[in-house]
């Protein structure tokens, strides 16, 4: 066995579970004990300093100078009583990850003396250098400043020895050099646009925010296992492994019996996020063999944002406690599933109403009407931009893998509900309704709520599925950062809901009574609409054969998805609404394409580095052995014994060489093309190359590889196999 597999699986096999010791008190008791949150600023702020930070969580509005100081002084108290010796703005750019510049609270004075110094400008601003964070063109090399401001709506929180600020991060000239800019953009015009149109049916609500509930998906290897993989390590999925005899065929690990060390660091990590607040409850083993999932309780969706993006940053620290490495790649093992990040999408009112819900009331179910249809519009408008959103080259492996959403984008509302709008749609005519028109309507839909009583299930073949009172956008994957399409989701929501209150006015302007307005203008979004919704099997080819028919889009590549970002129609939507400008757009496509062609780049050299340097020489190596074997054969037998009993190892010194010569030929080929596409300048012809000549190359040289692996003698083979990998306990 090559020395170092061996070694890892040796490592493995001395594991014992980490023993982790639970707070003696309840989770309620220290939920959210690293937060600065409510009760922390009641504590530490003056009733003034109190009032303002809470009206600008609540209203947005602004902070004062003089309250900004006060806030620091006793952010700093606070964080310095939990052990925090330094701080630091916590930002999301356009890397997909979170980035953090530590600062000591201390600072020198004279005498040789030092104060801890935390004040309202180190909090409300900094300038972290801004020069290798992806820009996309924004601002010219040589310049490198950009700014960090405070987001007030997301809690501080103290992780380990540091105080971390949520902020967004802006360039010198003051575009959106990250995820949370637009997000909030995109928020506060979905607050406006939906509240206007609740005016329609009751006038208390003033306020209406996006909630999120995602759930995470996600693999666990051994550590040992993990660094015997070059490729998991660099890729973080697994270039090269046959599939094992055993995979996910039995459907023995989906919600199966949690092994105990997994339960370990499942425990481990849950406390660590209760303590940062993120409500985290559910946990299970997903479909695939070490393949898990945990999900938290709904919460405002830019919190929720920051929740997820931290969560993935604890879960990977507690893994490595527990000498678990943790793969949220969408696909890092072909032929069984892929991982996603659920994200499940709703609208509250300052009632207290969910919008996607039904009421008991034909005026409350009306009003779930107008929120649902307008959604399932908002989608079938823009429908190529959500593609676009979770577009990625880790995704592409996912999307319509026969365990994920395909690439088409549809909506499942189930039987009944479609029932509902096709009702409306035969009844609804575009002159005005006769009194018995309107209470037959009025009737129809007071019954919504017995109707989704028997429409609680989903569809999981769809990207984009009703579940009875929130939408699913199934097709976000695991290691995408939910602003992203949640950005995407909420202004397109926001946008349409403008138009629909415009349409509605010029109605009721011209004397149709309000109700037969809104009736009328959610038909015509009915009948616009019908061609995105679809009830059947998302994963068969026949739903691909009928979406072309329809003339929806079927983007299987991120560098074709990726062109709908900079449509007129989506910077239509952006521009207009003060989301996204024209400049930040572009960047976006331009940062997407490179990354994609980054990731692919890396993946083609780390596969032509294995080829070449673990699994060539391993087979050559092999291959001698048995041409060795195939000489003794050949001296102790005679001719006739010789020709029958060598028949194999010859067969085999063949076969191996076939694989060798192809892999060879194939690694030199993909070498040259990628020679080529490196030269380019143009991102969308660089992203296009990558994608249509480089990794083309990949299914080939893989399958050989594969090919050898099945061949060449486990104790030689020099990378841990699927069944090692996926069945680690």
């Amino acid at each position: 066995m090559a020395f170092h597999r061996f070694k890892a699986l040796e490592t493995v096999l001395s594991r014992v579970p980490v023993n982790v010791t639970l707070p003696s008190t309840k989770v309620s008791e220290f939920f959210g004990e690293n937060v600065f949150g409510i009760d922390a600023m009641r504590e530490y702020l003056s009733d003034e300093a109190f009032k303002s930070v809470m009206a600008a969580m609540e209203h947005g509005t602004q902070i004062e100078r003089k309250m900004a100081d006060q806030v620091a002084a006793a952010m700093k108290a606070w964080a310095n009583a939990k052990g925090a010796t330094h701080y630091t703005h916590w930002f999301q750019p356009l890397t997909g990850t979170t980035a953090e510049k530590h600062d000591a609270f201390f600072e020198p004075t004279e005498g040789g003396r030092a104060i801890e110094r935390f004040g309202g400008g180190q909090l409300v601003q900094q300038e972290p250098d801004a020069s290798s964070f992806p820009n996309g063109g924004i601002r010219n090399t040589f310049e490198a400043r950009g700014y960090t401001a405070w987001d007030p709506t997301s809690p501080a929180f103290v992780m380990g020895k540091t105080l971390c600020i949520p902020t967004i991060f802006v360039s010198y000239t003051g575009e959106a050099l990250d995820f949370k800019t637009p997000l909030l953009k995109a928020l506060n015009v979905l607050d406006k646009a939906a509240v206007d149109v609740c005016q329609y049916f009751d006038k208390n609500v003033t306020k209406v925010i996006a909630t999120l509930g995602w759930e995470q998906e996600y693999f666990l290897v051994d550590e040992a296992l993990f660094m015997a993989r070059p490729d998991l390590a660099m890729t973080g999925r697994a270039l090269f492994g046959h599939a094992p005899a055993k995979g996910q065929q039995l459907d023995d690990h989906y919600f199966g019996s949690i092994p105990d060390r997994a339960t370990a660091f499942m425990r481990d990590f849950e406390i660590e996020s209760l303590k940062l607040g993120i409500p985290i409850k559910t946990r299970h083993n997903e479909v695939a063999p070490n393949q898990f999932e945990c999900a938290p309780v709904f919460e405002e969706c830019n919190l929720a944002v920051d929740h997820n993006q931290l969560l993935m940053d604890v879960m990977e620290k507690v893994a490595r406690r527990h000498n678990f490495r943790v793969l949220l790649h969408e696909k890092p093992f072909a032929g069984v599933n892929g991982s996603g990040k659920h994200n499940n999408w709703s609208m509250s009112t300052n009632t207290g109403k969910n919008l996607l819900s039904p009421g008991k009331t034909p005026k409350t179910n009306l009003q779930f009407l107008t929120f649902f249809i307008n959604t399932v519009k908002a989608v079938h408008d823009n429908a190529d931009l959500l593609r676009a959103c979770i577009a990625s080259a880790n995704n592409d492996h996912r999307l319509g893998a026969n365990e994920a959403p395909p690439a088409i984008m549809s909506v499942f509302l189930g039987t009944q509900l479609s029932n509902v709008l096709d009702e409306l749609e035969r009844k609804v005519k575009t002159g005005k309704m006769s009194p018995d028109e309107k209470t037959a309507l009025k009737l129809g839909v007071g019954k919504i709520p017995d109707i989704l009583l028997d429409n609680t299930d989903r569809n999981r073949t769809s990207p984009f599925a009703f579940t009875g009172n929130k939408f699913e956008f199934r097709a976000v994957g695991s290691s995408a950062n939910c602003a992203g399409p949640m950005t995407v989701l909420n202004g397109i929501v926001a946008h349409q809901l403008i138009k629909f209150k415009r349409e509605v006015d010029d109605l009721i302007a011209k004397n149709v009574e309000k109700d037969e307005a809104i009736f009328q203008i959610l038909r015509k979004c009915i009948i616009d609409s019908k061609k995105i919704r679809f009830e059947g099997n998302g994963y068969g080819e026949e739903w691909v054969k009928e979406a072309e028919k329809r003339g929806l889009s079927n983007f299987k590549t991120t560098p074709e998805a990726l062109k709908a970002f900079v449509s007129t129609n989506t910077l239509n939507i952006f521009v207009r609404n003060h989301i996204m400008n024209d400049r930040e757009q572009h960047a976006r496509y331009d940062i997407y394409l490179e990354t994609y062609t980054k990731k692919i780049q890396i993946e083609s050299r780390v596969m032509a580095d294995l080829a070449w340097n673990h699994i060539i020489p391993t087979a050559i190596k092999y291959q001698s052995s048995l041409i060795e074997n195939v000489k003794g054969l050949k001296e102790i037998m005679n001719a006739a014994d010789f020709k029958k009993n060598a028949q194999i190892q010859l067969e085999m010194i063949t076969e191996i060489s076939e694989h060798i010569n192809i892999i060879k030929t194939k690694v030199d080929e993909m070498t040259e093309a990628r020679k080529k596409a490196n030269v380019i300048t143009d991102v969308e012809k660089q992203a296009s190359e990558y994608c249509n000549k480089v990794k083309s190359y990949f299914d080939t040289i893989r399958y050989h590889v594969d090919k050898l692996e099945l061949i060449v003698d486990d104790e030689s083979w020099p990378l841990p196999k699927y069944r090692e990998l996926l069945f680690t306990k």
